[in-house]
């Protein structure tokens, strides 16, 4: 299995930025994927950003042109950087990924950092 803590979220104005990071506390180096999810407030948890084992990301389209995920091997991190942040960006954003440990595929999720922008 793996852990996963998320770090950065916060307060931020309209047209901010924030950089979420995604420690996992093994190597990421075989997972088949790594995302970033959000859940606001009364609504179900959307897909934002997810980046393949390969190296190819997709985003919502609600944030694309604004959000960019990427990774780190040596970190064992992944990260979200957003820009031009907007009220509507504001939720609780869960790191997610899937793949092998151990000879078990498995899904895991952190324990969620809270995003909040003020118009």
């Amino acid at each position: 299995q793996v852990q996963l803590v998320e770090s950065g979220g916060g307060l931020v104005q309209a047209g901010g930025s924030l950089r979420l990071s995604c420690a996992a506390s093994r190597s990421i180096f075989n997972l088949e994927a790594m995302a970033w999810y959000r859940q606001a407030a009364g609504k179900q948890r959307e897909l934002v950003a997810i980046i393949s084992s390969g190296g190819t990301t997709n985003y919502a389209d609600s944030v694309k042109g604004r959000f960019t995920i990427s990774r780190s091997y040596a970190n064992n991190t992944v990260y979200l950087q957003m820009n031009n942040l907007k009220p509507e960006d504001t939720a609780i954003y869960y790191c997610n990924a899937e793949g092998w440990y151990s000879g078990t595929f498995g899904r895991y999720w952190g324990q969620g950092t809270q995003v909040t922008v003020s118009s």
